[in-house]
């Protein structure tokens, strides 16, 4: 198998809020993790538990408590000129939740897309720029009239499909999809997904996708990372963390997938994650450790033993 290339590494990232103050709240803790080019990465676990706002931390939205985000080698949140961020900027792009509020309703589409392309530079003349945003248009599966309309005027499909049509104005390398999908309806939801994956394949794209529905992650995801209270507590392929979920804050999670079987539905039995099953001992060592080459789960020395145990031989 071929070595695969980082383009992203993640290490021993923190973004703690009100730090020093009794209200401190620990929104990422010490998580790790490399993203390769290419693929998608998906980030799945509950409203609150951190993944937003570690998607945010990586982009520079928010500075950094401590840790590193190396991005092609290069550390995001050292200290940086102007020139060093817009360049940066550049290479990474997020896609928001909420296409609605991420969206100037007082810009006319044709400006909230050539945003990108005017700040870098990217068009020479007038008519340049335009045909870049016409391209861009019919690329996310729009046309060229809707240039001169306002958000409001589109369906929330739509929107988002403006909101992916900005992020790749500036032909970046990475982008970070920030629940790209939760505000859609289910019936839009799959044409954004789909779109998102044909653009990858189109222009080489790598992507972090954070979201909660776990279905559709597995769809778009090769590996997906699980986050529980600020904490990374399972990472793995996308195929691997549906057969064999190790952890039991990811096996709760799986649990609460509704299943299309309505007989099945009304007699499974969910799973609910207790804290306090761990039990650990004071000064036991809690870490990602590698049950089995590319599983990652949080746990310690005793836990990673009995993972080992019951994984299928």
């Amino acid at each position: 198998m071929a070595q695969r290339e980082k383009l992203l590494e993640i290490k021993n990232l923190k973004q703690y809020f009100n730090v020093g103050k009794p209200s401190m709240v620990k929104a990422v803790d010490d998580v790790s993790f490399d993203i390769y080019k290419g693929e998608t990465l998906g980030l799945v676990g509950e409203s609150g538990c951190g993944k937003s706002t570690t998607g945010r931390t990586i982009i520079r939205l928010y500075d950094a408590t401590d840790g590193e985000v190396n991005f092609n080698g290069v550390n995001v949140h050292g200290k940086k000129s102007k020139s060093e961020l817009k360049a940066f900027n550049r290479k990474m792009q997020m896609i928001f939740q909420d296409p609605s509020a991420s969206l100037n309703q007082r810009m006319k589409v044709s400006d909230i897309i050539a945003e990108g392309i005017d700040i870098h530079g990217l068009a020479k003349t007038r008519q340049e720029r335009m045909e870049m945003v016409y391209n861009l248009l019919e690329t996310v599966g729009l046309n060229r009239e809707h240039a001169n309309r306002y958000p409001h005027e589109f369906s929330g499909g739509q929107r988002q499909r403006i909101g992916i049509a900005r992020a790749l104005a500036v032909q970046p390398e990475f982008i970070i999809a920030d629940e790209p999908i939760s505000a859609l309806d289910v019936s839009i939801q799959a044409q954004v997904v789909n779109l998102l994956k044909k653009l990858q394949k189109e222009k080489e794209l790598t992507y972090l996708f954070i979201a909660h529905d776990l279905s559709m992650v597995k769809y778009i995801s090769d590996r997906i990372g699980v986050m529980y209270f600020g904490k990374l507590v399972e990472l793995t392929t996308s195929d691997e963390l549906y057969a064999n979920p190790l952890h039991p804050y990811t096996q709760s999670l799986l649990s609460a997938i509704p299943l299309p079987d309505p007989e099945s539905e009304r007699t499974r039995k969910r799973k609910v994650y207790n804290l306090n099953i761990h039990n650990y001992a004071e000064g036991e060592e809690v870490k990602m450790r590698e049950v089995k080459p590319g599983h990652f789960v949080y746990c310690s020395e005793k836990e990673l033993k009995q993972y080992q145990a019951v994984l299928p031989k």
